[in-house]
């Protein structure tokens, strides 16, 4: 697709992926079916964690695939299990798909061959170094963890188990995303010495559940504005909390996260607006335009030395505490990277003066893609959906959709093309842009041995304490 770079917000939003994706796999699943009849026993078995927001779309994918079969759900909520169940069950016209309130009795069957996660950032960790110890190969959502040490953790067990793994930074299974990082990796803006990385602003309510809160606030003097401006103490806040739906398990849901009463506004999809829990629109985000920018520089096992961040954020208490705004200048040294030059990188949050995506500015030329548009210096590239052959001496895999692609590694063998050390750097910016902003200093960042130098408070950041009973093994 094409378009102006105006440094508007994307028109292609995730809500619009996630209406798109189960059409879209319909449309094309002759495709993606390896055969118009595959029996069973060749099918890869797959089980399905959280039906959510991005639960649904993903499971809706495998079930237009003919060599793959979903055959088990999870969900803490009853009435999303029921959902998933018959959204399930229905596609196939049977009641072999089972449902589970506890992951763990699903990874424990030996006949499942792999599995989708899409859970809350708290729960990443737990469930994908379990699933990898246990065999299965794994489709996990962005960003890789909650923080970098669970990151590591996972790229480990994977690794050790051999195991499969697609990040969902679907970005990369789109043409004008892959276009336009081998425009950059094979040279034909010149050395990047400088990259934009624009992401989301403020908070944005996805389930709607903020209009019945307010509407309990109506009858306050004070009536705060959104949930970044009640915090305790206020009878905003005591209006807020309530007790959690009786078939929701809302302490197992929690998991390791330290004990919160129970606020529908930041529960489900909004629990990214509260750091206990996500990440905000920093870490929602750097899994798909900061990924992209690492792409198209060939940084997908590398990373920044020095970061520096500064933001706005609620009150530290408040229901949703994440950054409204931020902007992080990350430096990536050539003596690191292996790339000719040093590379500047501006991650910016709700900034009229960056556009949303990703634009690669090199000595030659510059390069702009979102999922609203892709523009360039050079009008010739703007013409064809991807680069003419005699131009792609580097030739980026190419995946035409990402389950598929998934499905295809695991039968393969070989790499995703968003494999997990690939989305471990890719939000490496990210978390330690959010780290910087909230100890209020420069990081120092140690690329190869992974650390923080010199700052053991915000080294201390790296990770996070577990409530018990979880733990990381």
């Amino acid at each position: 697709m094409t378009g102006q770079h105006t440094g508007q917000g994307s028109m292609f939003t995730r809500r619009h992926f996630l209406q798109t994706a189960g059409a879209a796999a319909l449309t094309t699943r002759s495709g993606w079916a390896r055969a118009a009849f595959v029996p069973a026993s060749d099918r890869i078995t797959i089980g399905v964690i959280g039906w959510g927001m991005m639960g649904p779309a993903n499971t809706k994918a495998f079930l237009s695939m003919d060599d793959c079969q979903v055959v088990a759900a999870c969900d803490l909520d009853k009435p999303h299990l029921q959902a998933a169940l018959d959204t399930i069950n229905g596609h196939y016209g049977n009641q072999d798909c089972k449902g589970y309130h506890d992951y763990r009795e699903m990874l424990a069957r030996t006949d499942i061959d792999a599995i989708m996660i899409a859970v809350p950032d708290q729960w990443h960790a737990i469930i994908a170094t379990e699933a990898a110890r246990r065999k299965k190969d794994i489709y996990g959502e962005k960003p890789l963890a909650h923080t970098v040490f669970e990151q590591q953790a996972i790229v480990r067990e994977v690794e050790k188990n051999n195991v499969i793994w697609q990040t969902g930074s679907w970005q990369r299974s789109l043409p004008s995303f892959h276009k336009a990082a081998e425009i950059v990796r094979n040279g034909l803006i010149g050395d990047v010495t400088h990259v934009e990385v624009g992401l989301p602003g403020g908070h944005h309510d996805f389930p709607h559940t903020l209009p019945a809160l307010m509407e309990k606030l109506a009858s306050l003097p004070n009536k705060p504005e959104s949930p970044a401006q009640i915090v305790p103490g206020t009878p905003a806040w005591d209006l807020a909390v309530s007790d959690p739906p009786a078939d929701f398990d809302y302490d197992m849901w929690l998991g390791p996260s330290k004990k919160e009463p129970y606020i529908a506004v930041r529960v489900y999809q909004n629990w990214r607006w509260n750091y206990n829990t996500g990440g905000g629109q920093l870490m929602d985000w750097i899994g798909h335009h900061g990924d992209i920018a690492h792409w198209g520089l060939g940084f997908d096992r590398t990373g920044p030395s020095v970061v520096e961040g500064h933001g706005e954020f609620p009150p530290e208490n408040a229901v949703w505490n994440t950054a409204t705004k931020y902007n992080i200048e990350c430096l990536y040294r050539k003596e690191v990277t292996g790339y000719p030059v040093d590379v500047t990188m501006t991650i910016a949050g709700g900034s009229p003066a960056i556009a949303m995506g990703t634009k690669w500015i090199g000595k030659d030329g510059w390069v702009w893609v979102d999922r609203s548009g892709f523009d360039a210096s050079n009008p010739e590239w703007l013409k064809e959906e991807s680069l003419p052959d005699s131009e792609r001496k580097v030739q980026l895999i190419v995946s035409n959709e990402h389950r598929r692609n998934f499905l295809d590694s695991v039968r393969s063998r070989k790499p995703t093309i968003a494999p997990v050390e690939t989305a471990h750097h890719s939000t490496i910016p990210g978390h330690l842009g959010l780290i910087s902003m909230l100890v209020g200093r420069k990081i120092e960042w140690d690329v190869k041995k992974e650390t923080i130098l010199n700052d053991p408070g915000a080294s201390a950041l790296l990770t996070r304490p577990y409530r018990e009973p979880w733990k990381l093994s």
